[in-house]
């Protein structure tokens, strides 16, 4: 795969389709590398006239890694009592980070779709360019607001427990994981444990993921700066996700002006295969309005 040097560090990057074709930027969330937007999902895309571009994070998969010394429990300490969180980077240096490689890529503009964490990205990159902006989806995610979209107390102890370093270990504790916030009618254990896999065999790097952590809970709410985007925006949600509570998406919609709002039933943190094909009509549906 290429890399793309972007914002003073490198990007691990893949594009699918013709290069001519509406460009659509892929942005994923914490800890996910490139390869969890499935081939098939986004081959989906492409066949629907999209020039999709997957990409790593910095700081996970192959991307450039923040060397940092942060103590995850601190952080969270200070974020729950108000203080600063003295973490490496922001949201806004990752949404740097990606119209670096639009850069790179010689991309003006582009529709932009991201999940949990990734949503947060490109609503930072819709704020700092919105002139850029073709279309925005935001997927499971939320504003950054501290009274919406907060996780439910039950799913907390599974995901802060240490990442075990043996293989064998983490495809148990990640599959556990996702089991937990996911669709619970929807779960698939066969292929999430096969992602899980070949994440730990791609990059296992922990301390990425802590950083990520750090920087969404150290970045500025985003509220204030959405209600001031006049784009095409389309607001992707589960009715049952217990990591970004549906509370978070129906804010980013409320901020949002004139943006669809799409709730789905039975939906969880995650996107199962069974849900792709209303992903894949809205996202292109919000496209074509955009044109």
């Amino acid at each position: 795969m290429p890399r793309a040097a972007s914002n003073g560090i490198e990007l691990e990057y893949e594009t699918f389709g013709d290069p001519d074709d509406p460009p659509l930027l892929l942005v994923h969330g914490l800890g996910a590398q490139l390869i969890s937007w499935d081939v098939e999902f986004v081959e989906g895309l492409v066949d629907r006239g999209f020039f999709a571009i997957r990409f790593d994070n910095r700081d996970i998969g192959l991307s450039t890694k923040i060397d940092a010394d942060v103590d995850l429990m601190e952080a969270i300490t200070a974020a729950l009592s108000g203080q600063p969180i003295p973490a490496p980077y922001l949201l806004a240096d990752m949404a740097a980070d990606a119209w670096g490689l639009l850069d790179v890529l010689g991309i003006e503009r582009a529709h932009l779709v991201g999940v949990s964490m990734g949503g947060m990205i490109v609503q930072q990159m819709a704020i700092e360019h919105p002139e850029r902006v073709r279309s925005l989806t935001s997927i499971m995610s939320t504003t950054g607001d501290p009274d919406v979209g907060m996780p439910d107390p039950e799913v907390l102890p599974v995901l802060l427990e240490p990442t075990p370093a043996e293989r064998e270990a983490y495809i148990d504790h990640q599959t556990e994981g996702s089991r937990v916030i996911g669709s619970p009618e929807y779960f698939d254990e066969e292929r999430t444990r096969a992602r899980h896999a070949a994440a730990f065999d791609r990059c296992y790097h922990p301390a990425g993921v802590n950083n990520q952590l750090m920087a969404v809970l150290a970045s500025p709410p985003r509220s204030t700066g959405l209600r001031g985007l006049d784009v095409p925006a389309l607001v992707i949600h589960g009715d049952v996700d217990p990591l970004v509570t549906p509370s978070g998406g129906e804010r980013t919609a409320e901020c949002l002006r004139g943006s669809e709002l799409l709730l789905l039933d039975g939906m969880g943190h995650d996107v199962p295969a069974y849900y792709w094909p209303r992903v894949i009509e809205a996202i292109t549906g919000l496209a074509a309005r955009a044109s």
